[in-house]
């Protein structure tokens, strides 16, 4: 008798945990950074950088203080974030 062709399970796709995170020195401290992809990216975010929306399905940074929890957590535009360091004291939060 022929073997049947099993259908493979498909793996669930990896979200991004706090654990994907990288730690980052910058001018304001040591930060915990998180890369989120598009497709991750569900929600409406208020980029601290520019004041800027970052919309749904929008490739983004994630940053906190290393030590905080996370509970100081915000969302920036990547471009934004790389540049944190060439704006003027006092225009990002």
């Amino acid at each position: 008798m022929p073997r049947k062709n099993r259908r493979r399970s498909e793996p669930e796709p990896r979200r991004s945990t706090a654990m994907d995170s990288t730690i980052v020195d910058g001018p304001g401290g040591r930060f915990q950074v998180r890369r989120i992809t598009g497709s991750a990216a569900e929600k409406t975010y208020r980029c601290p950088g520019c004041d800027l929306e970052i919309r749904p399905g929008t490739p983004h940074t994630v940053a906190w203080s290393d030590g905080g929890g996370g509970a100081d957590r915000r969302h920036w535009h990547t471009g934004c974030w790389n540049a944190r360091d060439r704006r003027r004291p006092g225009h990002y939060r």
